[in-house]
C-alpha cells in the first residue's frame, strides 16, 4: 500500500516544526463560564446579599429565589440592576405605578442593565450578563412596592 503523495511532505514538515527552536507559546485558559451569584429573598423583605463585587466585563449569572410563603401579589420579589449614577429610590417610586409592566417603569428602562422579573413563593429566576466595563458602584433593588424603602437593595461594585 502506497501513501498519498502529500502525506510524506506533511509528515516531514511536522517533524521539522517540532524540532526547531521556537519561543514558548502561551496557551489560553479555557473559559470557566459565568460566575453564579445566588440571591434569596423571603417574607422579611431582605436579600441575603447587599453587596457583590465583579471585575470589569466579568460574566455573571445571578439567580434569585423567593423563599417566602406569601402570595406573589402581596410579597413578590424581583432583582433590578441599574447603571451607575441612577437613583434607585426614584426608580422604586416610579415602579409603584408600573404594576402592568412588572414594576419596571418603561420610562426608566434605559437605566436597567439586567433584571429578574417578579417571582412568587418558591420560584427562581435568573439572568446572565456582563458586568459593566467601567469601574464603579451599580445599585440593585427589588422594585416591588415598598421593598426598596424597607432595605431590599444593594450594590454591585465593579473594580
Amino acid at each position: 500500500m502506497h501513501a498519498k503523495p502529500w502525506v510524506i511532505p506533511l509528515f516531514v514538515a511536522l517533524i521539522l516544526t517540532g524540532c526547531s527552536k521556537s519561543e514558548p507559546v502561551a496557551v489560553a485558559a479555557a473559559p470557566s463560564g459565568p460566575r453564579t451569584i445566588a440571591f434569596t429573598a423571603g417574607d422579611n423583605m431582605r436579600y441575603n446579599l447587599t453587596q457583590i463585587e465583579a471585575a470589569p466585563g466579568e460574566t455573571l449569572h445571578v439567580t434569585l429565589t423567593n423563599t417566602g410563603t406569601l402570595p406573589k401579589e402581596a410579597m413578590g420579589h424581583d432583582w433590578i440592576l441599574l447603571q451607575a449614577g441612577a437613583d434607585p429610590d426614584a426608580y422604586s417610586r416610579a415602579a409603584v405605578t408600573a404594576k402592568d409592566a412588572g414594576y419596571q417603569p418603561p420610562a426608566l428602562a434605559f437605566e436597567v442593565l439586567a433584571s429578574i422579573a417578579v417571582l412568587g413563593p418558591a420560584q427562581t429566576g435568573e439572568v446572565t450578563f456582563n458586568a459593566p466595563t467601567q469601574p464603579g458602584a451599580y445599585p440593585f433593588l427589588c422594585s416591588f412596592p415598598a421593598h426598596y424603602q424597607t432595605g431590599m437593595h444593594g450594590v454591585l461594585v465593579v473594580k
